[in-house]
């Protein structure tokens, strides 16, 4: 499916808005750094959460999923399975988002989406797949 920038942009701003809260049952915490968010915060005029992780986004800044419920040794030691932290950067978004199933874009396009498309666009987009529900 082709999809603009613009488009890309707003369908990841809604995902953002409507699926955020899915991350914590999945045992996962979205997380930034505060100093970027202020600094974007203060280039938008009363901006919604959401706004500012997108304006950072714009900014150059990456978005991360910090995997909770992963048990990271204190000394360093590498596990094999590294839990599911993820990043991203906004080009991430525009090559990752269209790959979500067609039929959740589609919802999102026609004004018909609810919190599993979103929850579906999120994982997409950090994952580049669906792994959670």
């Amino acid at each position: 499916m082709e999809l603009t920038k613009q488009q890309i942009e707003e369908m990841f701003h809604s995902a953002l808005c409507n699926g955020l809260g899915y991350l914590g049952g999945y045992g996962l915490q979205l997380d930034y750094y505060p100093e970027k968010y202020n600094e974007a915060k203060q280039k938008l005029d009363d901006p919604c959460y959401e706004d500012v992780l997108m304006q950072m986004l714009k900014d150059g800044e990456k978005l991360y999923i910090i995997d909770t419920e992963f048990y990271h040794e204190p000394d360093g030691y590498e596990k094999e399975f590294e839990g599911y932290d993820s990043e991203i950067s906004l080009n991430d978004v525009y090559e990752r988002l269209p790959y979500t199933p067609k039929y959740h874009l589609e919802a999102m396009l026609e004004g018909h989406d609810d919190a599993e498309t979103a929850d579906a666009i999120l994982q997409t987009v950090f994952y580049m797949d669906i792994i959670f529900g």
